[in-house]
């Protein structure tokens, strides 16, 4: 094969993606862990509070020893208000998971998380919210959008499928 029409992906491009594609493969093992906990705790904001909590423990080593100077609070204060925003959207997220993946399965949870997240990011990128370039929408993004959410439709029908066929039927009547 000639090599000059195999494509070459440099280092510089693959590493972020693997990382990036790590990243998300932790979140379902976070929200079935958090909702674990929300049912050993008692109520699924206790296992909210526990969370956040264990990455705040996590996270000040880590900023100590990388010897990170004190924040700028002052300047941060002064900025547009959607930069504190994270934090509730933490507590929506880590709250929605905890509750919601017992009910629906890690992977139905995960694929509307996604699918939410990049209808939300396309918004962003359009507009160049949050302080972002923007991006403008085009045919070719919203088709890709259009596939994912088509896909969430589809894992959630194929679950649907799954949990009314003759398999499931019997094991509830065995």
């Amino acid at each position: 094969m000639n090599a000059s029409l195999t494509p070459q992906i440099p280092a510089t491009v693959l590493l972020p993606l693997v990382i990036a594609m790590l990243a998300g493969a932790v979140v379902p093992f976070q929200a079935g862990s958090n909702a674990a906990l929300g049912r050993a705790l008692g109520h699924p904001l206790w296992a909210t509070v526990a969370s956040l909590l264990v990455s705040l423990i996590v996270v000040l080593p880590v900023l100590i020893g990388m010897r990170a100077g004190l924040p700028d609070i002052g300047t941060a204060a002064r900025g547009p208000w959607w930069l504190w925003i994270g934090g509730i959207a933490g507590v929506a997220y880590i709250t929605a998971a905890l509750v919601l993946t017992p009910r629906l399965g890690a992977a139905n949870f995960i694929v509307c998380v996604v699918a939410g997240q990049v209808v939300a990011s396309l918004i962003i990128d359009h507009f160049g919210l949050m302080g972002l370039a923007a991006k403008p929408v085009n045919l070719a993004r919203i088709a890709g959008v259009a596939l994912i959410v088509l896909g969430m439709l589809v894992v959630q029908w194929g679950t649907r499928a799954a949990s009314t066929g003759p398999v499931a039927a019997k094991s509830v009547v065995s």
